[in-house]
């Protein structure tokens, strides 16, 4: 019995460090190192020149809440160019936030962690778009 109660315990405590947390955006600062979900819209876009692109959520570069940072790499695995689908569209973004240049920041490896969101989406009710 002690053993099965172990195993539950280990299980939840797992399941619970690996968990998504819901946030808003002008939230994410205080959660750097935790894994989120947040919901908003791209503002700008911005691909450097070692091929990196940024998308910058709430609001417009400098005065943006968070960075969402591509490499080249991870770019090409994408079915579309996210640069040119996805500005001033509202997306929901999922990931490891970081501290990047002083704002916080996720770095997307996988199309999963990054979704454009369509206009009947019921996730869009949930936040106030400008």
């Amino acid at each position: 019995m002690r053993k099965l109660l172990f195993i539950y315990i280990l299980a939840f405590v797992c399941n619970a460090s690996f968990s998504q947390v819901k946030i808003a955006v002008k939230e994410a600062s205080k959660h750097i190192g935790d894994s989120v979900t947040i919901i908003d819209k791209v503002s700008g876009v911005q691909v450097l020149n070692n091929g990196i692109m940024l998308l910058n959520l709430g609001g417009v570069f400098p005065n943006h809440l968070l960075t969402v940072m591509i490499r080249p790499a991870d770019i090409q695995k994408f079915a579309f160019k996210p640069a040119g689908k996805l500005k001033g569209k509202p997306v929901v973004v999922s990931g490891k936030l970081i501290d990047y240049k002083d704002k916080p920041g996720i770095i997307v490896t996988d199309p999963a962690q990054l979704e454009e969101l369509s206009q009947g989406d019921p996730r869009l009710s949930l936040q106030n778009f400008k």
